[in-house]
């Protein structure tokens, strides 16, 4: 008899989600800090953040592919393990050339992850309750990264050196690694074998995409999204050091975001059961747009109060998008195509902080943020894309 119930299943990937987001966006936390400490430009900033989505996205792919043979939970175990010692060494380095080599190995275990959590879900809830589960799931991301961001913020601002946080997270993603093996079965999220006798026009080929432009749609999204989301979150704390606050202070504009967007995964998902995909992605990104041109306008008070807000439409849009894949995709083949849509989300997110670093070293990074705020809006009209390509009971 099978272990790994769906609600098993829902609650191990939750878990797994709480350890790599918190360890992916405690980054974010931590920019300003290394900025200081090491007298970094805002290039390096960025170079920084690059080099964790290098990674991930240099091996998503791979991952979800070896997956469907490997089986998911094996993989997720392993990866899960190797960002526990990458963050066990980033505690230890003493400059930015250690700190880039440890990033890349936690960004490496943190290509594991995402497709293969999702794909974990998407087959524990193949039909009616997908999107709720994987909001569900989202939501939790964001709960380990509103907890390590905060910690990591608190202990800076108590005088704790942020060496300590770090090491300590490195161990609990090792003991999060043991736990996967144990909730799971070794067979969970791996394709299942082809009878020789199957009809062959039964067995998905290549990626199994069976709805190519709703496909193409999801990920033209997806890039626009994440690179708003990306540039926003990695220079925000910079925009409020502008404003006159303290370095830790500055720091906990993201935990402040991941609020807000703690609620915005959990409830957009839900939102996009009962109002429709479309709908719920426009609310999400003109909600985006507003709320960063705002940031740039308000005193650091009322900046501060319209951030959890903001959090809700900057994060919500991803539970949306995530969970469309499974109505595009053929299920065997949901690992592969999982990867694919990850990778072009760290590639954005490898690209992005290296432009808009440029433009702030430039122009000063108020520009940087007018120019997310901008961008959101151009998520509009491939949201018609979308809606023409899906069939009405999927819109």
């Amino acid at each position: 008899m099978t272990r790994s119930t769906p609600k098993r299943t829902l609650s191990t990937c939750c878990t797994a989600h709480i350890l790599h987001d918190g360890l992916s966006d405690v980054s974010y936390v931590l920019l300003p800090i290394l900025a200081q400490a090491f007298n970094l430009s805002l290039v390096q900033v960025g170079v920084i953040r690059s080099v964790w989505r290098a990674a991930t996205a240099v091996f998503q792919t791979p991952v979800g592919m070896a997956a469907e043979k490997l089986g998911a939970r094996n993989l997720l175990a392993v990866g899960t393990a190797a960002s526990g010692l990458a963050f066990i060494a980033l505690g230890q380095s003493a400059g930015f050339a250690a700190i880039l080599v440890a990033l890349f190995f936690a960004g490496f275990g943190s290509a594991f992850q995402h497709p293969l959590c999702s794909t974990l879900i998407s087959h524990a809830y193949p039909g009616a309750g997908r999107r709720a589960a994987l909001g569900t799931y989202n939501f939790f991301g964001d709960v380990g990264k509103f907890a390590f961001g905060g910690a990591v913020s608190l202990l800076f601002v108590a005088g704790i050196p942020w060496q300590v946080p770090i090491t300590v997270f490195g161990a609990l993603a090792l003991a999060c690694a043991l736990m996967v093996l144990i909730a799971l079965d070794a067979s969970a999220g791996r394709s299942k074998p082809v009878s020789v006798t199957a009809d062959a026009a039964n067995t998905p080929s290549g990626w199994g995409i069976r709805n190519r432009a709703g496909f193409t749609a999801l990920c033209l999204i997806e890039v626009v999204d994440t690179s708003v989301r990306t540039g926003f979150l990695t220079f925000i704390a910079f925009l409020m050091l502008a404003k006159n606050l303290p370095a830790g202070w500055a720091a906990l504009s993201v935990p402040l975001l991941l609020i807000g967007g703690m609620a915005g995964k959990l409830a957009c998902g839900h939102l996009a059961e009962r109002v429709g995909i479309v709908r719920t992605v426009v609310i999400t990104e003109i909600g985006t747009g507003v709320g960063i041109l705002l940031m740039l306008v308000l005193p650091d008070v009322a900046a501060y109060l319209v951030l959890p807000l903001l959090g809700i439409a900057l994060n919500g849009t991803s539970s949306v998008l995530y969970a469309t894949i499974g109505d595009v995709i053929d299920p065997e083949r949901l690992p592969r195509a999982f990867g694919l849509f990850y990778t072009i989300n760290s590639v954005c997110g490898l690209i992005v902080p290296l432009i808009f670093g440029y433009v702030g070293d430039a122009f000063g990074v108020g520009t940087s943020i007018a120019i997310c705020g901008v961008l959101a809006f151009a998520t509009l009209p491939l949201c018609f894309m979308l809606a023409r390509a899906l069939p009405a009971e999927h819109k």
